[in-house]
């Protein structure tokens, strides 16, 4: 057998090996909150280019909180979702241009019908890079926003991440019905498209 055969046996029992830490390579994750969890995850995972979201927990002082702690507002965390996104299909900025979009960012008390700082929107930026895109996209949003309501959403150092109960994990798909009976009745949709009209992104 000659050399080249021997190594073009050896890379192609090397490749399937290599594929998955290519493909780990190419993802990015985003730290966000928007109201309720199940909302904002349903939204992301309609992005071309999302690759996984997770309802979760950030930003408060007790370990392993539980939904009833955080809901409650005793344990300081904000309903957040980390966004896993291909590299090569989305970037930071996009995912951040779509939030805003889905988004109310003129009220800090909570989103839509959900009251309190445990559902107030925010953009926990993991490095320089995240806080510097992040600064950026608030400015570009500025200036383009339909609407003359100043911003209230906080950028925040990103912490802790703790995945919320399986039972909060793609909800919208596990219970569907109850999921948009919620939804509508919260008034997100109406009051997306009452801020942003036609400029929410797809």
């Amino acid at each position: 057998m000659s050399g080249y055969s021997q190594y073009f046996i050896v890379l192609s029992l090397l490749l399937p090996l290599l594929s998955p830490l290519r493909a780990s390579a190419a993802t990015e994750t985003a730290i966000l909150a928007g109201g309720c969890f199940w909302c904002l995850e349903a939204d992301y995972e309609k992005l071309d280019g999302v690759v996984d979201v997770v309802s979760g927990y950030t930003g408060g002082h007790v370990d392993n909180p539980t939904y009833e702690q955080v809901s409650s507002g005793t344990s300081g965390h904000i309903e957040a979702v980390t966004v896993t996104y291909d590299t090569n299909k989305l970037d930071y900025s996009r995912i951040l241009d779509y939030f805003w979009h889905h988004i109310d960012p003129t009220r800090d008390d909570g989103q839509f019908c959900d009251r309190g700082s445990q559902y107030r929107p925010a953009i926990f930026y993991q490095n320089q890079k995240q806080y510097q895109q992040a600064l950026a996209s608030v400015e570009r949003i500025n200036k383009s926003k339909p609407f003359k309501a100043v911003l209230k959403v906080e950028l925040i150092k990103a912490s802790h991440f703790y995945p919320a109960e399986s039972y909060h994990q793609d909800y919208y798909k596990k219970n569907p019905y109850r999921y948009r009976f919620y939804r509508y009745t919260c008034g997100r949709d109406a009051r997306v498209k009452a801020l942003w009209g036609e400029r929410i992104r797809q």
